[in-house]
């Protein structure tokens, strides 16, 4: 399956002979530059580019052109090579003649491809703007294996001050040379008709501009934005995931001229996605269609899996919304009536004011019983779309009880989303709606212990909430190790008492975890004081422009702290750093998992509200605790659950651990 890459993702490479074909809407010049371990170019000598197309390993278009394939053997680069960095430039403007910077042009689209074609990684370089010349994406060692990395990063200085950053004296005269070649190659070249392409080969067609307020990230309601009912996290994703309705149509050049419309979302224009699969055959008049699991917009089935599922939970909420709407409308009826009736002092004398009241309440019947029979029929068409969706969904989307965990394979690229647990309302019991959070991550969870009763009204005392609270923990951090490549996630653990060892039984014994829980304040410090370190070390590394100049055998992976039973153990300076690394963390890949009850840290005073606030509450049991601005609803979380009596929680963690130790020989 194809990795869809954001920026700043990497994903591995299983081949040594490589295509990278690169698809943009103007006449773009490719390049491809050698550096060492430390990202320095040590001569013109280790620039493939139209003036010296062929290089060791490497060789690239003569000419700039809207289509490229570049042709790369890792296995012919010499030890010294530890990078090669695919770079884009606009050609020097000929007498005003194209455009000058990659903001007036649709986002580049570079996809990774093996010798037959087949597309190992691709990546839509979106949020450019007054930039000329941009790194579009890396090929890189790393512990003797190859691997891509999305870079995206863009120059308004052009070819000149883009090789000059990457430490190339001779920058602007290799610039200038190489603006030359192009010159001279599109003075040679004939202008030809744009080729007949599939629709599925994605690699030939341009990239739509994305539009938006930030073109540096993804829009609020755009894909990959996350609605408050979902946790309320903007995400900074790769151009795919939740969608809101399309309710606004985007402004199309065509509309002027009598043109077709287009009446897409704005925010869904990072890129071209192909049309849905073939659907369902045509249902008999009178019947609703039959549903198809994946028959949402997306590139991979991954994504339309992750877009039907943002539909059901659109639909649900509207059929709920409007539900809602008509039995409000029937009430304030009703009482408008009565008033009416009862007004007139004769009304009140013999059956006159009773046939009204009766009258009035039938009226009120009838509009309710229609509005229920519209939601009942609704709901019924997304129970039979739940029904071939829930089978269909990989394992990050899937219940842990759906028998996709019993084929489980450690992944090798991360998925767009994980599964939190699931979300219904009231008016619609029969039907529930997974609850999907973008990864990575950009916000820590918060597991609440603090809850005495649930909503079916049975009783639970704080020592069963305590153990709910942290089984359901666990059961999160089993499926975050999962859905995570080997070597890409690292889950440390805080559980100050002991009080959670029973509940991370499974963690701790199948050796997943990066080490014992840390015991007493002395286990905590150390803890947070290493995690603290981490962070700034990546900060000062990305400040620095050298987010690759790091000590030797450091752990580049997504770390995961669970603290247990806080705020127990902590003193002062603990709970700042936790603090700390709440704000902080989560924009260098270091994240938080607190099972707490809130009351019980209320000693701290306001101290601890922003990182209440900064984190996304869960609990474990049911509860109506998510908020929906949109249509104004209280939906229903219900936290995920391991079926009584199965180990699949147990053999999914012990084939991630043994994929951890054939990684690391």
């Amino acid at each position: 399956m194809t990795a869809e890459l954001v920026r700043g993702q990497n994903h591995p490479l299983s081949q040594s002979r490589l295509e990278i074909r690169i698809s943009a809407g103007t006449p773009v010049a490719a390049a491809a530059a050698l550096s060492d371990e430390n990202g320095r170019i040590h001569g013109t000598e280790w620039v493939a580019h139209p003036g010296a197309p062929v290089q060791p390993g490497l060789e690239v278009s003569r000419q700039a052109a809207a289509d490229h394939r570049l042709a790369v053997d890792l296995d012919a680069m010499t030890e010294a090579v530890h990078r090669v960095s695919v770079l884009l430039a606009l050609p020097a403007p000929n007498g005003g003649a194209g455009p000058a910077r990659f903001g007036a042009v649709a986002a580049p689209f570079v996809a990774v491809t093996g010798l037959d074609g087949t597309e190992v990684a691709s990546y839509t370089i979106t949020g450019l703007d007054l930039e000329s010349a941009v790194v579009a994406l890396e090929l890189y060692r790393r512990q003797g294996a190859w691997k891509v990395r999305a870079v995206g990063q863009g120059y308004a200085g052009g070819l000149a001050e883009l090789l000059a950053d990457q430490g190339l004296s001779e920058a602007a005269q290799l610039a200038a040379g190489i603006d030359e070649a192009v010159a001279r190659g599109l003075a040679r070249s004939v202008q030809v008709p744009p080729p007949h392409t599939s629709e599925g080969d994605r690699s030939r067609q341009a990239a739509a501009r994305a539009v938006g307020h930030d073109q540096g990230s993804v829009p609020q309601g755009a894909p990959g934005s996350v609605p408050p009912a979902y946790g309320g996290q903007p995400s900074g994703g790769q151009g795919q995931g939740g969608p809101q309705p399309a309710y606004g149509a985007a402004t199309d050049p065509h509309a002027a001229s009598g043109g077709p419309v287009n009446y897409s979302h704005p925010g869904r224009q990072t890129s071209a996605p192909p049309p849905p699969p073939p659907a369902a055959p045509p249902a008999r008049p009178g019947q609703p269609a039959q549903p198809v699991a994946g028959e949402a917009t997306g590139w991979s089935m991954e994504e339309r899996l992750y877009n039907q599922v943002w539909g059901m939970f659109e639909d649900l909420a509207r059929t709920a919304a409007a539900y809602r709407s008509a039995v409000d409308f029937a009430e304030s009826r009703m009482d408008k009536e009565l008033e009416q009736a009862l007004s007139d002092p004769r009304s009140r004398i013999g059956g006159q004011g009773d046939a009204a009241r009766e009258a009035a309440r039938a009226r009120y019947s009838q509009l309710v019983d229609q509005a229920r029979a519209s939601l009942d029929r609704d709901v019924a068409q997304l129970v039979a779309e739940s029904q071939v969706v829930e089978p269909a969904l990989p394992p990050a989307f899937a219940r842990w009880d759906n028998p996709c965990w019993h084929a489980y394979r450690v992944p090798m690229e991360i998925p767009m989303a994980l599964r939190l647990g699931d979300l219904r309302l009231p008016e619609a019991e029969a039907i529930r709606i997974p609850m999907l959070l973008r990864l990575p991550l950009e916000r820590g969870l918060w597991i609440d212990s603090g809850r005495t009763d649930s909503l079916d009204g049975t009783f639970t005392d704080s020592h069963d909430m305590r153990r709910l609270a942290m089984d359901t923990a666990v059961a999160h951090a089993a499926r975050l190790l999962a859905v995570y490549p080997a070597d890409e996630f690292t889950v440390h653990v805080v559980d100050p008492a002991g009080s959670g060892a029973q509940a991370l039984a499974p963690l701790s014994q199948t050796g997943v975890l990066a080490g014992p829980p840390a015991q007493g304040a002395a286990g905590v410090t150390e803890v947070l004081a290493r995690l603290i370190q981490r962070v700034d070390l990546v900060q000062m590394a990305l400040r620095g422009g050298a987010p690759d100049a790091l000590p030797p055998g450091f752990d580049t992976a997504q770390q995961l702290l669970i603290v247990n039973d806080f705020p127990h153990g902590f003193d002062d300076r603990a709970v700042n750093q936790l603090r700390y690394l709440v704000d902080e963390g989560p924009a260098v890949g270091v994240h938080l998992m607190m099972v707490a009850d809130r009351e019980e840290s209320a000693g701290y005073g306001p101290l601890l509200d922003p990182l209440w606030r900064a984190l996304l509450r869960l609990t474990p049991v049911p509860d109506d605790h998510l908020a929906d601005p949109w249509v104004g609803h209280a939906w229903t979380y219900e936290p995920p659950t391991v079926p009584n009596g199965s180990e699949v929680l147990r053999q999914v963690l012990t084939k991630v651990a043994e994929a951890r130790r054939t990684w690391n020989r």
